[in-house]
Parts: structure tokens; sequence; C-alpha cells
């Protein structure tokens, strides 16, 4: 009897929970038959050629067949104002089904909060499919710039100002350069290339250095200059210290007081959203969670790690939740604190 009993219960539960698994098959179903034979296009917010636009292809070659009904992926290119304008492409301009993504800067997501009327958009109202990659960004001078500099009291003490290139105002390439002198009184300022055009520009001698120098990006475009010792790290921006970085000051070991630390990991943590990759608003939630999955599996699929370790580059994804979640956080920073921090990242 007990046995009996016990496969009724047991019949009973499977059927119950089988009743919850027909939505969830419906729902995948509803997605591979609307992305069979179609196209998704992915829009990088920066140039062919740097750390966006290579690891979002590297990842592009691969998502599409993590997404029920394997659609094909493209990759384009819309730089411009430190990726504000694939940003406000996407918010305003493209299809709400899922068909058009985006990559842009972290920074750029968050601009709207600092009070930046070109941002068209409102962070917390774009699908977050995830982030590409994690990282810690940093700041290299050319061959010391002319000043021997090899750490941020270097900098700080340099008489002569040091001239750093960077893509726009909103990215972080400059707003890491503005915070170094607000907070810490540098002598710096920025001078505007794209970004291939401050690697180039460093080597000219137009310009003395670089911010918003991301590891990957260092692995996957400037490891040459890195071991020639003509581009030399003087500061990251990580609590931990970064290997490759080698003696460059910990930022945030100069930090003297609690409110300094907080407006830095505001400015900080954002770049920790190294690639984060969003769909418009108003996209079907299902089509959401399939990108969300697929990402993550594409960026973690061993073929692509072998491929990325032969490159000397690493890809560490964050889920669309948390990268969600982490936006949220930044959003809900207290008024009073966010209304110091456009001073430390805006040249004005």
């Amino acid at each position: 009897m007990r046995a009996y009993a016990f496969g009724k219960i047991s019949g009973a539960l499977t059927a119950f929970a089988a009743l919850f698994a027909i939505p969830s098959i419906a729902a995948a179903d509803d997605v591979a038959d609307f992305y069979k034979g179609k196209t998704i296009t992915i829009n990088v917010g920066y140039g062919a050629g740097g750390g966006y636009d290579t690891l979002t292809r590297l990842m592009a070659r691969r998502f599409g067949s993590f997404i029920p009904g394997n659609p094909a992926v493209i990759v384009q290119n819309m730089p411009g104002s430190g990726s504000m304008v694939a940003a406000n492409h996407l918010y305003n301009l493209a299809p709400k089904d899922g068909t058009v993504l985006a990559v842009f800067a972290s920074t750029t997501a968050l601009e709207p909060l600092l009070g930046n009327k070109q941002a068209k958009f409102e962070t917390d109202k774009f699908e977050w499919i995830g982030s590409i990659d994690k990282d810690v960004n940093s700041c290299g001078v050319w061959k010391g710039a002319g000043q021997n500099i090899k750490s941020l009291p270097d900098l700080v003490a340099a008489k002569k100002t040091v001239t750093f290139g960077a893509s726009s105002p909103a990215a972080s390439s400059a707003q890491h350069v503005v915070f170094l002198k607000k907070m810490f009184g540098a002598k710096v300022i920025n001078g505007y290339q794209g970004t291939n055009g401050v690697k180039l520009a460093m080597e000219r001698g137009e310009v003395d250095g670089a911010c918003g120098l991301s590891a990957n990006s260092i692995r996957g475009a400037y490891m040459q200059q890195v071991k020639s010792g003509d581009l030399q790290f003087f500061v990251q921006f990580g609590k931990a210290p970064e290997p490759l970085y080698g003696q460059a000051t910990l930022m945030y070991s100069m930090l003297k007081t609690d409110d300094d630390r907080k407006i830095a990991g505001f400015i900080f943590r954002q770049t920790e959203l190294a690639k984060p990759m969003a769909a418009p608003p108003g996209t079907p939630k299902d089509r959401v969670a399939a990108l969300r999955k697929a990402l993550v599996a594409a960026v973690t699929d061993p073929a692509l790690k072998a491929e990325t370790e032969k490159m000397g580059l690493e890809m560490v994804p964050i889920s669309g939740e948390e990268t969600a979640q982490v936006f949220a956080e930044f959003i809900a920073t207290p008024p009073a604190l966010l209304a110091k921090i456009p001073s430390y990242v805006q040249d004005n």
C-alpha cells in the first residue's frame, strides 16, 4: 500500500511539475520561431580594432548558436561621442524586437544621472543582456611623458602639463583624466582622438599618454609597446592589484576621506562592467531571457576560451541580471553624493 501510495504521489508530482514546464517550453519555441532565419545586428559604440570591437566580434561568432532559432549575427561599428551615438540609437530608433543590440560604455550609460542632456535615454529602461567582460582600468604614459613618470605621485608632482588622448568627454578615457586633476591636483588635459588615434598620437608625440586602458585592450592592442617599455602604467583603478599593471599606484591607496572613496567607487566601479550589451526598452521578456543566457554561454564556450588564450585575452562575462542590478545600485546613489560626481568627471 505504501509503495502504491508513494507511486501515485510521485506520479502526481511529476504531472504537476510538467504543468509548469509547458510554459517555458512554449516560450522557448516562440523565441526559436521568431529568430529562425533572422539576423541580429550588434552595434558597437566604438571604431574597428579597439577593445570593444575585438571582444564583441569574438563573442558574436558563437552568440547565434546559443540562441533558439540560431539567427545569424553581424557586428557593425557605430562610433561617436564615447559610444553615446550607439546608446541613443538603440534607445530611440532601433526596433524593439531583439534583432538589434548595442555594446557601449557603462560610463555613457550613466550620463543621464550626471545631467548630460546629450544622453537621450533612461538607463534603467534598457534591457541589459549582460557584460561581455569584467575589467579594471589604468592610465599609462609614453616613455614617461618626458618627465620620468612611473607612479601617480610622479604625475601629481610633474611640473609640465601632461596631455592624454581620449575619444570624447563622455568616455572613461577622458573622465579618468579629469578625475586625476580634480581629486589629486594633477596637471593634465585631454586631447581628443579616436580609439586607434590615441595609440598613433602617442607614438607621434602628439599626446603623452592614455587613460581608460582596460587589461584586455592592452593585451589586444598595446602589448608590444608595454613589452618594449614605451608604454608605462602609473596608476590602476581597481581595489586589488592587477599583475599586468606592475607597480602602478593603486589609486584607492591615495584617497583620504570616506566621501572621496564613495565618489571614486561610483566612477570606477562602472568600468567593472567593461563591455555591457543592451537591447531596446520594450523588447519581449522571453527574448531578453534567451539573449542573456546565450551571452554567458558564448563567452564561456571552451572553443572561445581556447581562441582568446592564444590571443593573450581573457573574457569574464557578467550576467544580464547582475548587470541590471549594478546599474540599479548606481541609480540609487543618494542625491547629495550624486550631485558631487559631475565635478570630478566633467572638465568645466
